[in-house]
C-alpha cells in the first residue's frame, strides 16, 4: 500500500513555517523530540520513544562457526524489520528501499566501527564463536526511524548478557542464568545516529525532522557519533549539494546531541541494573500496573482544580442568555433557497411557480384562440392554427376582393389579412 500523498497546501504550509522557523510541535531548530528509554523483563529488550515514534530492539546470541579468514572474532547480524503496525505504507513480507538503507546504516554505525570487542566473542578458535543478533521492530513511525534504531540498538546490546561458557577438553558447555551469571558484552563506545534534513536546497536545516517534514525535505544527512567526538559513519542522501561548513556544522550539533543521549542511556541502565538488583518490578512487570503498554498514550496535563466551582459560576451569572431559536440566515437573492428552524424551504420554489404559471398561461390563450377561431370559422372565416413551439400565429384569410359581391356588407369586407400577436414561448 502507497503513502497517502499530502496535497499542494500542506506542502506549502510546511515550507512557510519552516521558512518562518516555525515546527508543527512547536520545537525549535536544533530540538530534539522527547526521548524515553525502557528496559524489558528480560535482557537485552529494549524500547525507546522518540515522539510518537517507536522502536523495539531485542538481542540474542547462538554458538556458530567462524569466518576462514577470521577464526577468532565472533560474529553480529543486524536486523530491521518495518511492519503494517508501524505505518499502512510498509508490507509485510517484502523487503523494500527504505529497509535496506536503515540495514545498511546501522550496520556501518555499529559494527563497522568497532563498538563491540568481537573477539571476546571467541569460544573455541576456529571452531565456536558467539553469533550476536539485533532485530529492531518498528512500532510506530512518525519519522527519524534512524535515531531510534541506532538508540535502540546500542542500549539493548548495552544491557544484553550472553550465558557464560565452560570447556573441558573438545566438549564446550553452556551454563543456565541459574547455574552461573550471564556476561555482559565489551562495548569500547556508544555511536548513536543524528538526522538533519534540508529544505531549499540547504538553506534552511531541521535536527530530528518528523514524518510530515521527511516528506517535503530535499535531503538528509546521518552522521553516526560517540561522545568522543568520533565520526563513525557518515551518510547523505536526495541529491543535495553541501558545503564544507554545514556539514562542519552539523558535526558540532550532533557532537552536543550524542552527549546528552549517551547520558540518557546510561541513566537508564543504571536505574535498571539497581531495580534488578534491590529485587523490584523491572521490565513489563513495573509497566502493567502503570498501564503503560501501549503503542500510543496521550500526555497527561495537570490542572489547577481548587476554585473550579467558584470559577464556574461566576461564568455561568455573567453569561448571557442564549435564545431558544437560532436564527437562520435569509438569503435574498432570487434563485436560492433558505432552510432553517421557523423559515419555509423555498429552495427551487419560485422557478417551479414560475413555470406553473406560463403553463397556465399558456392553456388559458390555447383555450382563447380555439374559442375564436370556432367563432370565426362559424362565421365562414378560415382559421389557421400553428402548433408549433417557437411562435402561434392564428391567420385570417377572408375573400379575395375582386370575388367579393358588391351587395356584401361593409362589415363583411377586410383589406389583407389579420394576424394575432405573435407570442415567443420560453
Amino acid at each position: 500500500m502507497r503513502e497517502t500523498p499530502l496535497s499542494n497546501c500542506e506542502r506549502d504550509f510546511l515550507l512557510q513555517a519552516i521558512q518562518e522557523k516555525k515546527r508543527l510541535d512547536g520545537r525549535q531548530t536544533y530540538d530534539y523530540r522527547k526521548i524515553k528509554v525502557m528496559f524489558g523483563t528480560d535482557f537485552g529488550c529494549c524500547f525507546v520513544e522518540l515522539g510518537k515514534t517507536r522502536v523495539m530492539a531485542q538481542v540474542s546470541c547462538e554458538l556458530v562457526a567462524p569466518k576462514e579468514n577470521r577464526p577468532n572474532e565472533g560474529l553480529m547480524f543486524f536486523n530491521i524489520e518495518l511492519s503494517p503496525m508501524a505505518s499502512p505504507a510498509f508490507e509485510q513480507g517484502r523487503q523494500s528501499e527504505l529497509s535496506v538503507k536503515l540495514n545498511r546504516q546501522l550496520e556501518r554505525c555499529l559494527r563497522n566501527s568497532k563498538c563491540i570487542d568481537t573477539e571476546s566473542l571467541c569460544v573455541v578458535s576456529g571452531e565456536k564463536v558467539w553469533q550476536i543478533r539485533v532485530d529492531v521492530h518498528m512500532l510506530n513511525h512518525d519519522g527519524n526511524l534512524m535515531d531510534a534504531a541506532s538508540i535502540a540498538a546500542i542500549a539493548a546490546l548495552c544491557h544484553f548478557r550472553r550465558p557464560d561458557v565452560g570447556i573441558q577438553g573438545d566438549e564446550v558447555t553452556v551454563y543456565s542464568p541459574e547455574e552461573r551469571d550471564p556476561i555482559p558484552l565489551s562495548i569500547y563506545h556508544m555511536p548513536i545516529s543524528v538526522s538533519f534534513a534540508f529544505f531549499q536546497q540547504g538553506t534552511y536545516l531541521l535536527v530530528d525532522p518528523c514524518e510530515r517534514e521527511e516528506r517535503v525535505m530535499d535531503g538528509l544527512l546521518m552522521i553516526a557519533m560517540n561522545r568522543h567526538r568520533e565520526i563513525c559513519s557518515i551518510q547523505s542522501s536526495g541529491g543535495i549539494m553541501l558545503l564544507k561548513e554545514q556539514v562542519m556544522r552539523c558535526s558540532k550539533i550532533a557532537s552536543v546531541k550524542v552527549s546528552e543521549i549517551t547520558a540518557l542511556i546510561t541513566k537508564a541502565l543504571e536505574n535498571d541494573n539497581t531495580a534488578r538488583k534491590a529485587g523490584g518490578r523491572c521490565g513489563f512487570a513495573e509497566s502493567m500496573p502503570q498501564e503503560r503498554i501501549t503503542a500510543l498514550k496521550k500526555e497527561t496535563t495537570p490542572v489547577e482544580m481548587t476554585d473550579a466551582t467558584e470559577r464556574a459560576n461566576d461564568i455561568f451569572l455573567k453569561s448571557e442568555v442564549t435564545p431558544q431559536t437560532s436564527p437562520s440566515p435569509v438569503v435574498p437573492l432570487p434563485g436560492l433557497g433558505q432552510v432553517g428552524q421557523g423559515l419555509q424551504n423555498s429552495w427551487g420554489m419560485e422557478e417551479d411557480e414560475q413555470e406553473d404559471e406560463e403553463d397556465f398561461n399558456s392553456d388559458e390563450d390555447k383555450e382563447t384562440m380555439m374559442e375564436v377561431g370556432k367563432k370565426q370559422q362559424a362565421q365562414g372565416d378560415v382559421v389557421e392554427i400553428s402548433d408549433s413551439e417557437e411562435d402561434e400565429v392564428v391567420i385570417l384569410q377572408p375573400e379575395a376582393e375582386d370575388k367579393v359581391p358588391k351587395n356584401t356588407s361593409s362589415s363583411s369586407h377586410q383589406k389583407g389579412p389579420v394576424t394575432s400577436k405573435k407570442r415567443h414561448r420560453k
